[in-house]
């Protein structure tokens, strides 16, 4: 079933709808109808009144394909649901509602000496997205995914009502929940760790390399002195990449007086020739002079560490009307020679991305059933959305990614097949018995092949 087509399958009754987009805006899917509780204790009466498979929670829409899309059916909008509930300051242990942005934590425990365990590469996703797509980030080596910092969740799910999960209470559908797209129920709220830190700042050292072993090299020799690893990645380089390596760590208070900025919003989707292999390749060019002069150490604020597209509001509408494609995927470190393929087949393109994230993953277990991250590097590009042309790369990258034993990113993807999706996570039938039967998403359908 191709992620292009729009689903007929209407809401109960008369219901206004809209079109709501991902984050990639692809695929423009049919319009649905969002609930918008404002309290929890509204949630089982959409989930008692809805039709099976007719719901799907959705957070602020940050996934970049259709995992958060629910064409044609209900979605349950949980950005009212956003309260803190409690926090043990000794321990660091936060209770909050599952629609609390990871922007609004830092904003409220950031100033008392608390930071996230783990966070993506923006802060304005909910706590409910990080778990149902099992986030991970620059410290993955050392810290796993923002599942492996949750203790205990309460779920509302339509035959059982509220569900506390934790290691001793219903560990199997917290481990299903974790990485598990928003299909096991609504999340009530959820128990996670927070980490002590010292202030705002990173002790960041930036290092520019000219070949994927260089990166190896600098990535193995960071793993054990550095929290936070993560590259940059010019790929029109080809097998041999050059790019830009960053490193840091937590930073002790260095006395600085600090100030959240709110960078430039974007009014508007941009006319589709401006990105186009040239601008991209000059800017690719002029980004790794800039960085490569500047390569040392030296203390920075948090923000621009890791959430460098933030300062940019409403970035996605850099690629025009047509949206965008982000592809990431992870190949395991002793198949080098297909991930040199991958390189190889973009650069060939003539459709590179100047948004390319290198990463080596570590080997923690994962923490969900359909969790993403597992041993090996992992790079993800965004390509502008050109049509036939975008799906026939996208469809090559996934033959070298299967062939080598690797995997997709369900929460990127907008377009991957069933098979994909099988190589990708071979033990999804497991998952099934957890799925609430109230829950569905256009993703969904679309990998299983169900209606």
């Amino acid at each position: 079933m191709s992620g292009q087509s729009a689903e007929r399958k209407q809401p109960a009754g008369s219901l206004p709808t809209e079109q709501i987009l991902s984050w990639g805006r692809y695929p423009q899917l049919a319009r649905c109808y969002a609930h918008k509780p404002a309290w929890n204790d509204q949630v089982p009466a959409i989930l008692k009144d809805a039709a099976p498979g007719a719901l799907l929670p959705h957070g602020l829409g940050r996934s970049y394909g259709d995992s958060c899309l629910n064409a044609g059916r209900e979605l349950i909008d949980c950005r009212r649901l956003n309260r803190i509930l409690g926090f043990d300051e000794s321990t660091g242990m936060l209770r909050c509602e599952s629609g609390i942005s990871l922007a609004d934590i830092l904003d409220t425990f950031l100033p008392k000496g608390w930071f996230l365990p783990v966070t993506p590469g923006t802060s304005f996703v909910t706590v409910g997205g990080a778990i149902a797509n099992d986030v991970h980030g620059k410290n993955h080596h050392c810290a796993g995914t923002f599942g492996d910092h949750v203790h205990r969740i309460a779920l509302h799910r339509s035959n059982d009502g509220l569900v506390v999960c934790d290691s001793e209470n219903n560990p199997d559908l917290l481990h299903a929940t974790i990485g598990g797209l928003g299909l096991t129920g609504v999340i009530a709220w959820a128990d996670f760790q927070l980490k002590r830190v010292a202030g705002p700042w990173i002790d960041a050292e930036t290092v520019p390399f000219q070949s994927l072993k260089t990166f190896l090299d600098l990535s193995h020799e960071s793993n054990d002195h550095f929290e936070y690893t993560v590259a940059w990645l010019d790929c029109f380089a080809g097998k041999n990449p050059r790019g830009v390596f960053y490193r840091g760590n937590h930073a002790a208070e260095v006395g600085k007086e600090f100030h959240t900025k709110r960078g430039p919003k974007l009014p508007f989707a941009l006319p589709e020739w401006i990105l186009n292999r040239y601008s991209v390749k000059a800017f690719n060019t002029a980004y790794y002079a800039f960085h490569a002069a500047k390569k040392g150490a030296g203390v920075v604020p948090y923000g621009p560490f890791f959430y460098p597209l933030d300062s940019i509001r409403q970035w996605n509408l850099l690629y025009g009307r047509q949206g965008f494609l982000q592809y990431q995927c992870v190949v395991p470190e002793a198949n080098l020679e297909a991930f040199e393929e991958l390189l190889d087949l973009i650069a060939h393109s003539g459709m590179g991305s100047f948004l390319g994230v290198l990463k080596q993953f570590g080997s923690a277990a994962p923490a969900g059933i359909l969790s993403f991250p597992r041993p090996g590097l992992t790079i993800a590009l965004d390509f502008a959305m050109r049509g036939e042309r975008t799906l026939k790369l996208m469809q090559s990258l996934d033959e070298v990614v299967q062939e080598s034993g690797g995997a997709i990113y369900p929460a990127k993807d907008a377009r991957m097949s069933s098979a994909m999706f099988e190589a990708s996570f071979p033990h999804w039938r497991s998952f099934v018995p957890y799925i609430d039967p109230k829950m569905s998403s256009s993703f969904w359908r679309r990998v299983t092949e169900t209606e």
